[in-house]
């Protein structure tokens, strides 16, 4: 691999994983000061970013996969699954927890997902308990008590509801890296994440229909933000990501990637002025620690690559 390819491919992934970490802290500040509900930026930014990611599957590859998926009666199956038990509720679950708690706690939380899996394929006697794994474990499990009590056993830093929905976010990235590797073994990761988006936005529009809302009172800053939600933090964001597979391993691109939390922490103290204990830092500290033992993990032995790092595609069939 050349240098001019790999520095372009470091680019990729650290302005990826910098502006997943960014959009949760973005999301925040909607909730927060324009009293944006969850329901309906789920359904906007999941409806606007699949459409988004289609196009740009149309335009750059191959456009034949778009509604060829939808000739294979098992594929389109597994996809509707993929799309409302994981993407649409992985989302739904990450902003939930954003909007009782904040970004820092919520995208922590969902990096509990490696150590679900790893749980997940022992119990399914698919991988081999190592002394890996235990340290894997231990830094979560230490992390997540640091984060959550900041020290203190007698009462939680963190609102429960905002604990509850984060450690479901969690549960719900662990089956959708799983349950998606089939899919993305045959079809490319843009038509299979792209659809998903679109199928999850459709779904919630039956219970938050996304022209339902009080554009009139909203502010231009509110909508920059909102466009800066979609196109940013979750069209270009996955965008970004994938292509950087093209120049890094998988393994290097999940390394890299564990700047999201780092960046969802950063914006969330400095910008948002949540307050922060040392405890929670070292909490912190642990998790990262976690993520980035797991990216550093061997490859044919890696439960997880990275919460959103995709495997070699085939052609489809």
């Amino acid at each position: 691999m050349d240098r001019p390819a790999r520095r372009r491919g470091l680019f990729l992934v650290i302005t990826g994983a910098i502006l997943w970490g960014i959009s949760g802290t973005v999301a925040k500040k909607l909730f927060q000061s324009y009293a944006v509900e969850v329901d309906w930026l789920v359904t906007t930014r999941l409806l606007a970013a699949g459409i988004l990611l289609l196009t740009v599957q149309f335009v750059t590859k191959d456009r034949s996969q778009i509604f060829g998926v939808w000739k294979n009666r098992n594929a389109a199956f597994k996809l509707v699954i993929f799309a409302l038990f994981g993407t649409l509720a992985v989302q739904y679950t990450y902003m939930a927890s954003i909007q009782h708690g904040n970004a820092a706690v919520a995208t922590l939380l969902q990096y509990l997902a490696p150590v679900m899996i790893i749980v997940y394929l022992i119990l399914r006697k698919q991988a081999v308990l190592t002394r890996q794994d235990l340290v894997t474990v231990s830094l979560a499990l230490i992390g997540c008590f640091l984060l959550l009590t900041n020290g203190s056993i007698s009462r939680l830093s963190v609102p429960t509801p905002a604990i509850v929905w984060g450690v479901l976010s969690g549960v719900t990235l662990a089956f959708y890296t799983v349950y998606a590797v089939p899919l993305l073994k045959q079809y490319d990761s843009l038509v299979i994440v792209g659809w998903a988006m679109i199928i999850g936005g459709a779904a919630l529009s039956f219970i938050h229909p996304p022209w339902q809302a009080d554009f009139a009172v909203m502010p231009l800053e509110a909508y920059l933000y909102l466009v800066f939600v979609v196109i940013f933090g979750t069209m270009l964001a996955f965008w970004f990501y994938i292509e950087s597979l093209q120049s890094l391993s998988p393994k290097e691109s999940s390394l890299v990637g564990s700047l999201e939390p780092l960046a969802a922490v950063l914006t969330t103290v400095l910008w948002l002025k949540e307050p922060f204990g040392w405890f929670q830092w070292i909490g912190t500290s642990c998790i990262i620690g976690m993520i980035l033992l797991l990216a550093l993990k061997k490859a044919p032995s890696d439960p997880f690559n990275g919460s959103r790092a995709c495997p070699e595609k085939s052609s489809a069939t």
